[in-house]
């Protein structure tokens, strides 16, 4: 039992670890821009870099699963995340890119797999343990920007990429360093049960991509303003915005929140109730966001639409896993890969529509449209799933 409690701590620390180096780009951006003289359209590029790493990091994290690798890959993810995070110092636009895409690989690595070994190192209380889990990594996302605020000068984040290097080796370190025999038990729970279900025919239907398609936009809008919110705000301000609660730190701080309230309307509220809802907020947050002339009303923008994307991911995740059955945890990997295609696809079009137009402002204006995306296709998914719903129901009487 100690050694359970020893690991679900180094992963639960890592876990939040994680949170800081995810969403670091953004906080880094203005600063890498200033200090390397890129304009929005390059900068721009180095959120594909980190996403691409991400994509295959997803990839190999799910062939690692077939091999009862997890912890190896946590660690090789952990490792490669400091690997990447020290390379964005570099003095070179090149050394940058290298740097998000090797620690966007740890990112692909790390989550899925420490989310998998949480999961079945808690096989009676799944989602409360994966709940606790990824609140870590929501605190992580709220310190972040303090943290680089910190550690980092106007032209320079050496100091921001050595502290945050070290602990995530010896995170790493630590999680290797355990007992094989431990690794095996860890890593071999859970697997007899799922290696026994029949392939499903998952991805064969138009519902399951419809809801794919759903996460692409949301994980893209969740990246976009994650990735230049630090940055719009600094233009809006004129200067950079280093006091503690920044549109960014309040868009996280609100982000978080959301999902420990959420329980709560649940109770009153159905799925598709709650994420008309979600939506409706991300709109209005918009709205404030680009309508707002200071610091002031583009904080109240930024937790607004904080809060209403909190709970849209979870949600949409949740309604995947009740249409297509419990055995579909193991077959999310085209979800969770669209999102993350998603992120690179919006993050980079906010910066090409920023150089084209000269403005930032009309960039930003993608995540009103992709938002406006999302409405739609939660239109169309409410009316497939209520009609899937009568069919079934009907069938069965």
């Amino acid at each position: 039992m100690a050694k359970d409690n020893k690991l679900a701590i180094l992963l639960h620390i890592v876990f939040f670890l994680s949170g800081i180096t995810t969403i670091l780009i953004g906080q880094v951006l203005p600063i890498l821009s200033g200090g390397l003289g890129l304009d929005d359209l390059q900068a721009g590029y180095l959120f594909p870099a980190q996403f691409g790493g991400a994509v295959l990091g997803t990839l190999a994290s799910s062939w690692f699963g077939r091999w009862n690798g997890f912890l190896s890959a946590t660690v090789v993810g952990t490792a490669a995340m400091a690997l990447g995070v020290t390379a964005m110092s570099m003095n070179s636009f090149e050394g940058c890119l290298t740097g998000f895409f090797i620690n966007g690989l740890g990112v692909g690595l790390t989550l899925p797999s420490i989310n998998m070994l949480v999961l079945e190192m808690n096989p009676l209380r799944g989602a409360s343990a994966l709940s606790i889990l990824n609140f870590c990594w929501g605190l992580g996302a709220i310190v972040c920007k303090p943290f680089v605020d910190a550690t980092a000068t106007e032209q320079s984040i050496f100091a921001t990429s050595i502290l945050l290097a070290v602990p995530l080796l010896i995170g790493a370190a630590l999680i290797a360093l355990l007992p094989r025999e431990r690794a095996a038990n860890v890593e071999g729970s859970g697997h007899e049960e799922f290696s026994a279900l029949e392939p499903a025919a998952i991805w064969t239907g138009a519902l399951a991509w419809a809801i794919a398609l759903f996460n692409f936009v949301q994980v893209g809008f969740e990246s976009g303003i994650g990735g230049w919110l630090t940055t719009y705000a600094d233009r809006l301000h004129g200067a950079p915005v280093v006091n503690l609660f920044s549109p960014t730190f309040l868009y996280f701080l609100f982000f978080v929140a959301g999902r420990g309230v959420a329980p709560v309307y649940f109770r009153f509220m159905s799925e598709n109730q709650v994420l008309f809802l979600d939506i409706v907020l991300m709109l209005a947050g918009m709205f404030i966001i680009l309508s707002a002339g200071n610091l002031t009303w583009l904080g109240v923008g930024a937790a607004v639409s904080g809060f209403g994307a909190s709970s849209v991911f979870p949600t949409n995740l949740s309604r995947f896993t009740r249409i297509f059955g419990p055995s579909s945890t193991r077959r999310t990997t085209p979800l969770f890969i669209t999102g993350t295609l998603g992120g690179a696809a919006v993050t980079w079009t906010i910066g090409f529509v920023s150089e084209q137009a000269e403005s930032l402002r009309v960039g930003m204006f993608t995540l009103l449209a992709f938002v406006a995306i999302i409405l739609v296709v939660q239109i169309i998914l409410t009316l497939r799933t209520i009609g899937r719903s009568s069919q079934e129901t009907s069938g069965g009487r």
